[in-house]
């Protein structure tokens, strides 16, 4: 199978990864927040600048991770020293509950004009499981009152809201998406529709009748029952390209190295292969570019 990606080299077109995750090998400067729900290996920024250009990478999202919460060190950290201007972009994360966070927003993107692209939002509980009001920036109430506010804040600031639930959140997820029309809702990972029960991913599909809604080919893993090369997502994936079509559809979790690259450039053009040339290209940086107005 490697060899096979080797010699499928670099799509044609645009390519952007909309969902990395970085983490700096110096701890002592940039630590993991006291609540991380994990604490990762290193990934750090000089490594994935030797990668990008070994892949040729047009741009990156870098996802801002839950390790670091609402420190964004890192993060502004990597604009600073990105391997050409305008690579990276990058999503931020603060309690969307909390009073402070329409400011906290808006002072982070004054420090950092043009880069800051969504507020990501993670909602994985079980059902029947409470939501949480403190700790770990996670399983806050959809349905809250202030969620509202942080979710008119982030369409004020122009943002879009980055959406990492499982299937059994779509529904809350998609009042509000009704309720902010405008504003983009990006949903991570195929909405991790293996880990809920499969009605529940009716919901998820439902939400491509909302023209601001985007799913990202991104954390198979988190679907398939079967592993690598995930053979067991293509009718999964086929339903959520026919909800969503090829204008609404992003592509992420490309790697860090070329041999992660090569592995999910086969697993891409596999799982979509009914779809045209064109319309993979759209959703391997073409839909993104114009998302996150990203500029070639």
């Amino acid at each position: 199978m490697v060899a096979l990606a080797a010699a499928t080299g670099r799509p044609e077109g645009p390519l952007i990864d909309t969902h990395i995750h970085l983490f700096a090998a110096d701890q002592a400067r940039f630590p993991y927040h006291r609540d991380a729900v994990y604490r990762p290996p290193a990934s750090p920024l000089e490594d994935y600048i030797r990668f990008a250009r070994e892949a040729r990478l047009d741009h990156a999202v870098i996802v801002h991770p839950e390790p670091y919460q609402d420190d964004h060190r890192y993060i502004e950290h990597c604009f600073a020293n990105e391997p050409s201007p305008g690579f990276f972009k990058g999503t931020c994360l603060f309690d969307p509950i909390s009073p402070r966070t329409p400011a906290s927003i808006e002072a982070l993107i004054k420090r950092n004009r043009g880069r800051i692209v969504a507020l990501r939002i993670h909602a994985t509980r079980k059902s029947g499981e409470p939501p949480t009001t403190a700790g770990a920036i996670r399983d806050r109430d959809l349905r809250s009152p202030a969620m509202k506010t942080t979710w008119r804040a982030v369409h004020d600031q122009g943002l879009a809201i980055q959406a990492h639930i499982t299937p059994n959140h779509a529904r809350d997820l998609a009042a509000l998406a009704a309720e902010f029309r405008d504003t983009p809702v990006v949903i991570d990972h195929l909405a991790r529709a293996g880990q809920g029960d499969p009605a529940h991913y009716a919901d998820v599909l439902g939400m491509a009748k909302l023209p601001r809604v985007y799913m990202k080919f991104s954390g198979l893993e988190y679907s398939s029952s079967q592993g690598y090369p995930y053979k067991d997502l293509k009718p999964l994936v086929r339903r959520t390209y026919d909800a969503f079509g090829p204008g609404r559809m992003i592509w992420g979790s490309l790697g860090t190295s070329m041999e992660e690259f090569q592995k999910n450039v086969i697993v891409f053009e596999e799982l979509l292969d009914f779809a045209s040339g064109s319309d993979r290209a759209r959703i391997r940086g073409i839909n993104a570019a114009l998302l996150f107005g990203f500029t070639r």
